[in-house]
């Protein structure tokens, strides 16, 4: 499936929640953010990593990593749309998918159900509760830049509809907002023995 959507890795955000900044944090022997790099890159020719708050660390922990280029979001202090935004400005794919860098656990096969699926707007499902990563159309980019501040993505999904496709994958409900989120994290990770 490589080829046949782009990746945008949100990573952005302060990691107030955290304690410490996330992005960078060890999980299952790795920086968290290079978890969410390595699911994109399973089904994407390209992800696209917007950084803001700490930008030039982003940068470095990306810096070298084949088909990976860096999108600087200087309006980050918005929320994660204006991050959506910085991503979707640069997608050149019939398709792209749209993660937040701190869900580490999404199983690469779950990218390649979602791209199986036809639709503008196809969401993961997991026990009937929607997930990520959102896949959208290319289509959409204009409305997606278009879309006030103050507003969301899930605004957009919800006004457009979407596709729901039940994956049985967990991963796609579970963030890393806490440190204990990030220590579950750590364990499922080396569990599957990929530490």
């Amino acid at each position: 499936m490589a080829g046949a959507a782009d990746g945008v890795l949100l990573a952005g955000g302060c990691s107030s929640r955290a304690g410490a900044f996330k992005m960078a944090e060890e999980v299952g022997g790795r920086p968290l953010i290079l978890w969410g790099v390595e699911i994109l890159a399973s089904a994407c020719r390209r992800v696209i990593v917007v950084a803001g708050a700490r930008g030039e660390r982003i940068a470095s922990l990306v810096a070298g990593l084949p088909g990976v280029e860096l999108a600087l979001n200087p309006d980050f202090a918005r929320g994660m749309l204006s991050s959506v935004q910085a991503g979707a400005r640069r997608v050149s794919a019939g398709r792209f998918f749209v993660l937040p860098g701190d869900m580490p656990l999404v199983r690469p096969a779950t990218l390649r159900a979602l791209l199986a699926v036809a639709g503008d707007v196809v969401v993961p499902a997991c026990g009937g509760r929607r997930g990520h990563p959102v896949l959208l159309g290319a289509a959409l980019v204009p409305e997606i830049l278009a879309e006030p501040a103050g507003s969301s993505l899930g605004n957009i999904v919800r006004r457009r509809g979407a596709v729901v496709v039940e994956v049985g994958d967990a991963g796609v409900l579970a963030d890393a907002d806490t440190a204990p989120d990030l220590e579950r994290a750590d364990a499922e990770l080396r569990a599957r023995g990929r530490g």
